[in-house]
């Protein structure tokens, strides 16, 4: 066995490395030796009895600690639990907040866009005439197509009345030249008579 082997079974029986077992065993060997020296002077025995209430002290003092450490342990490790919990919930809300963001970037977003529409449409409606504007100018529009129409009416009528007396002057010329075309004809049958 090597020494890294050695060094290696002694942490591992150590424990925590504080040199509680050794501790122990050497409290056990001097208690065994204690016992089996009962022939031993009084001052021995009262200095081996007093050396083994130092090591019991010593011991019950790395108990107390390791217990005291264990508590401490426990506490942070419970402290950092709670911290744990503080920090998911952090965390959760942060999330929370994040979407809510989200949500409120993309209703900034529609109502940006829907403001660039009305300026769009309300550009456009500017440069149009207002209602009274053009109410006003729809009237005088009728009024003007209603006195279109009666012109037109007129106009109509007027025509109506050429192409009648037109017509009634070219059945006129017709009828003229008919009657100028008989007297020809009348001269002639006057003049057969006449030769007769």
């Amino acid at each position: 066995m090597g020494d890294e082997d050695v060094i290696r079974r002694r942490l591992l029986i150590d424990g925590d490395g504080t040199g509680d077992d050794r501790r122990l065993n050497v409290l056990l060997k001097t208690f065994i030796k204690w016992c089996n020296s009962a022939d031993e002077k009084p001052e021995e025995s009262k200095a081996t009895h007093d050396r083994m209430l130092a090591q019991l002290a010593q011991c019950e003092f790395a108990v107390t600690k390791s217990q005291l450490a264990s508590e401490m342990m426990a506490a942070e490790l419970q402290s950092y639990e709670d911290l744990s919990k503080i920090l998911e919930n952090g965390i959760e809300i942060a999330k929370q907040n994040i979407e809510k963001s989200k949500a409120d970037f993309a209703q900034a977003k529609t109502v940006r866009k829907n403001r660039i529409e009305y300026n769009v449409l309300a550009k456009v409606i500017s440069e149009q005439p207002d209602r009274k504007e053009t109410l006003e100018r729809l009237s005088l529009l009728k009024t003007e197509l209603s006195s279109l129409e009666m012109t037109k009416q007129q106009l109509e009528s007027r025509l109506s009345l050429r192409k009648k007396q037109f017509h009634v002057l070219v059945t006129s010329i017709h009828q003229l030249q008919a009657l100028l075309d008989e007297p020809d004809d009348m001269e002639s049958v006057s003049e057969d008579v006449e030769m007769k």
